[in-house]
């Protein structure tokens, strides 16, 4: 387990939501505040605040892409990069554990549960770490 794991699953433990805290995990390294990354990403928890989208760990991941990779200047083109970045990360994301779902990582429907919200920040932290070459 990184340094960061550990992190983000100590924040999840203190209250933040999934989305909140893997992206709040990067902040100091990547010199943004912590209260306005975690004021944006608390829409992005429990599968977009209700189970019926994509896991808010997943979320929490693609928004460090823009936060990496996008430049502010309208002429610096960044987003095609930036969007490919943000369907890597899912994509990796959902080869390893079945789904971007939060209801069915959690098995609401099914009873069988594919991935725990600690395991998923786990995972998003990981892959955002191994995509976004922040080791």
């Amino acid at each position: 387990m990184t340094e960061r794991q550990k992190k983000a699953a100590q924040l999840h433990s203190s209250g933040y939501n999934c989305a909140q805290a893997v992206a709040c995990t990067f902040c100091e390294d990547l010199g943004f505040d912590e209260e306005t990354v975690f004021r944006l990403a608390e829409g992005f928890g429990l599968g977009m605040g209700g189970m019926q989208a994509t896991c808010g760990a997943v979320s929490g991941a693609v928004m460090l892409a823009g936060m990496v990779n996008s430049r502010t200047e309208m002429e610096g083109r960044s987003k095609s990069l930036t969007y490919k970045i943000g369907r890597d990360i899912p994509a990796k994301f959902l080869e390893k554990n079945g789904s971007l779902i939060c209801r069915e990582l959690k098995g609401v429907d099914t009873g069988r549960v594919l991935r725990s919200c600690p395991g998923c920040i786990d995972d998003a932290v990981e892959i955002a770490e191994e995509v976004l070459d922040l080791k």
